[in-house]
């Protein structure tokens, strides 16, 4: 029997199926259609099921309104996964000329095992990442050319030792992925999804230290003063010293087993932590002892949304001018005083990426691909626009039926010589009006990008998710 035939017969099939009442209710997509409707709702208040849905709306108050960007200032280093222990750069000189300068392959991709999670960081003219596999390489920042690679992988064997020892178990293939890099002190820290902390010599990428820890981190570190921070998927954040590798202080948080496939890292300001939680939880801590300083939980309860139930923050906290901004998965974000805990003001963002404020706004990206402009102090709208207009597809199916509408992910934004910058899945590199939203330029990036850029020397690096390293002049 040809195909051509099957499809009509299976079409006569469900026609002919979809007319018994009690069968038709059953059929999916609608192929049965609609009983009448047996009663009516008597008359009385009505609740929308949508009630606690809210949708942003630019502010009548801020209709016309300018607002004050501070010019591009020079990325002399970019050391921290956020750029910098408060994970707060505003706005940089970078990609002028918008153009692809060179490309690095650095390892291993994404792939069904395996995550390239690392954002890029920058110092003493070279770029460090890590692929798929926690491998580390140096990079020379204007020639592309490798300085060092460093494996920090354990060997099969060594890894059963080791933590078997510890009483932990498992084992090093598969579920390795995540981790990241910082740079600080003369040294690479490095967190990792096989379980432990190390740090490497920035010169040589020679291995100083190495620590086990418990559970995979999949989160990059955050380097401050003579610590280094790391959360791991349990939700527990540890303090580690740089010298030494020893563990100094650990704060567990609520355990929380749903999460992205994205991860946060702390920020630190002045001697304050900012830990961010899969559980949606944001806590402060004192940064010698761990001790707990406020919390805030940023969370809704949707049952319109299965998603809104993942309360993940996988966006950096950001600390500009001692507020924290971030944002959570299940659909809050929040403007909070660092010192007290106290929210400024709260929007119904649902978001991945780290919000970036830049003189008098901040913005914001949401996971539906909306970005945002908000009033810093007021938490007022500005503006959205729809980053996937004209972006949206269809892939898949079956003679057109059961294929999916596919919308690009997106992460960023930052903001490099007047121009807002993102990346998307699509594996472009677009910029944006800052003003007004307007889309300026594009530029293909050779592959799928998830990682937001870095700015470092007048140059923006991407890492695509194939493991290859861009560098745009």
């Amino acid at each position: 029997m040809n195909r051509v035939l099957k499809v009509a017969l299976l079409c006569g099939l469900a026609v002919t199926v979809a007319s018994c009442g009690t069968v038709r209710r059953a059929l999916p997509f609608g192929l049965g259609g609609a009983d009448e409707p047996q009663a009516r709702a008597t008359e009385g208040e009505r609740i929308s099921v949508l009630e606690f849905e809210q949708q942003l709306a630019p502010s009548a108050a801020l209709s016309g309104r300018d607002f004050f960007l501070p010019g591009p200032q020079p990325a002399t280093a970019w050391t921290q996964p956020g750029g910098n222990a408060e994970n707060a750069v505003e706005h940089v000189i970078a990609a002028p000329e918008f153009a692809v300068a060179w490309r690095r392959d650095i390892g291993a991709g994404s792939s069904n095992t395996r995550q390239v999670m690392a954002p890029v960081v920058a110092d003493n003219g070279r770029v460090f990442v890590m692929d798929g596999e926690a491998t580390v390489t140096a990079v020379d920042s204007g020639s592309g050319s490798v300085a060092w690679k460093a494996n920090l992988k354990p060997d099969e064997q060594e890894f059963q030792r080791s933590f078997f020892s510890l009483g932990l178990g498992g084992s090093s293939t598969g579920g390795g992925f995540g981790g990241g890099v910082a740079v600080g002190d003369g040294k690479v820290f490095i967190s990792s999804g096989y379980r432990t902390v190390s740090a490497v010599d920035q010169a040589t990428g020679a291995v100083l230290w190495t620590t086990p820890v418990d559970v995979p981190i999949h989160g990059a570190p955050t380097f401050s003063g003579t610590r280094v921070y790391v959360v791991d998927v349990e939700n527990q954040i540890f303090a580690f010293d740089v010298d030494t590798g020893q563990q100094v202080w650990a704060y567990r948080g609520i355990p929380e087993p749903a999460r992205i496939m994205r991860a946060s890292s702390p920020a630190v300001t002045g001697e304050t932590v900012i830990a961010p939680f899969s559980s949606g939880e944001l806590v402060a801590l004192r940064a010698a002892t761990g001790q707990a300083l406020w919390q805030q939980v940023l969370s809704r309860t949707s049952r319109t949304s299965a998603l809104s139930e993942i309360r993940d923050i996988a966006g950096r906290p950001v600390v500009s001018r001692g507020v924290v901004y971030a944002v959570g998965h299940s659909g809050i974000m929040s403007a909070i005083d660092v010192r007290t805990g106290q929210p400024k003001w709260q929007l119904p963002v649902a978001g991945v990426n780290a919000p970036l404020p830049v003189g008098d706004v901040v913005y914001v990206v949401s996971k539906a691909g909306e970005l945002t402009l908000v009033n810093r102090e007021s938490g007022q709208v500005y503006w959205s626009r729809d980053l996937n207009e004209g972006r949206i597809r269809q892939e898949g199916g079956f003679f057109g039926l059961w294929d999916r509408t596919v919308r690009p992910v997106w992460s960023g934004p930052l903001l490099a010589s007047n121009r807002l910058v993102l990346v998307n899945s699509d594996g472009e590199l677009v910029a944006f009006d800052p003003k007004t939203g307007v889309q300026t330029a594009s530029l293909k990036l050779g592959g799928p990008a998830f990682i937001a850029p870095a700015a470092y020397n007048g140059a923006l690096y991407v890492l695509t998710d194939r493991g290859q390293l861009v560098s745009i002049r």
